[in-house]
């Protein structure tokens, strides 16, 4: 099993999502991460999903994505340069004085942004690759015992010039 990144470019219709999804779903494809943007050309959409597949598996995907009517071009970024991103918020809650001191310590060292924070609660902006958020999260969870609310967005990705 390996991280595989597909870059599609589809039809920008309503629907284009549920059948490329529905394809994922009927074949018990779990994918890891999902995000749909518009182009500069109204009528197309840029998909990136990663997923962790074998490379038979893989393959049976993007022809079936090849096939769709909707999908203009498929691009497999898995051996290719590819410079990727994900958004991730964070909000620590029940902090005290030293975790709010400790936290925006953290946030210059690692290069996050802290967007909101009151007495008790901490909102934090990372946008890193995936790896980099989740080697982030764990530091943060060595050094508190705080609940944290998590929300990430999908990868986006683009081939390396």
């Amino acid at each position: 099993m390996k991280k595989r990144w597909l870059c599609l470019f589809v039809e920008n219709e309503v629907g284009v999502l549920a059948r490329i999804t529905g394809l994922f779903s009927a074949k018990a494809y779990n994918l890891n991460s999902l995000t749909v943007g518009t182009t500069q050309d109204e009528t197309a959409s840029r998909v990136t999903i990663s997923l962790f597949s074998d490379d038979q598996l893989f393959e049976q995907i993007k022809k079936q994505l090849n096939r769709m009517v909707e999908v203009f071009k498929v691009i497999d970024y898995t051996d290719i340069d590819i410079y990727r991103k994900e958004i991730m918020f964070l909000k620590i809650l029940k902090c005290t004085e030293n975790d709010r001191a400790f936290l925006f310590q953290f946030s210059e060292v690692y290069g996050i942004r802290i967007l909101d924070f009151n007495k008790d609660s901490v909102l934090m902006e990372s946008i890193k690759a995936e790896e980099e958020n989740n080697l982030m999260l764990q530091l943060l969870y060595k050094r508190l015992d705080n609940p944290v609310e998590i929300v990430r967005g999908g990868s986006v990705a683009v081939e390396a010039v």
